[in-house]
């Protein structure tokens, strides 16, 4: 599987349109299908914004070695770590109430399924 092929298939598997995964990375939709095409080579600064903005493992994307989204997990944490410091401390403050209901509603959940 070349380069290309691991891009359109990271993408694949982050549910995207080629508009949306292109906007995320800054790039136009039809520089993209040129790449998902193989008729353009892929750059090491592409590899970057890729790996950065969606979590994908750069050395999977470069190799095809180990796993497509290695670290996605801390990559969700960054991600939410870094919207939440942007937000006024009214709205932080918004945010860990609304997390604390999710929490609770996680709660009733799993013990209901515990129920059955």
């Amino acid at each position: 599987m070349t380069i290309n092929e691991r891009i359109l298939e990271a993408r694949k598997s982050l549910d995207l349109s080629q508009i949306k995964f292109a906007q995320g990375i800054k790039i136009s939709n039809g520089y993209l299908a040129s790449i998902e095409l193989q008729n353009r080579k892929v750059n090491d600064r592409l590899i970057q914004l890729i790996s950065t903005t969606y979590g994908v493992n750069e050395e999977w994307l470069r190799t095809g070695q180990g796993d497509m989204f290695g670290h996605y997990d801390d990559f969700e944490l960054e991600q939410l770590t870094s919207i939440y410091k942007k937000l006024d401390a009214d709205f932080q403050h918004y945010v860990i109430k609304q997390l604390n209901v999710l929490l609770e509603l996680q709660e009733v959940k799993d013990k209901k399924m515990a129920e059955e």
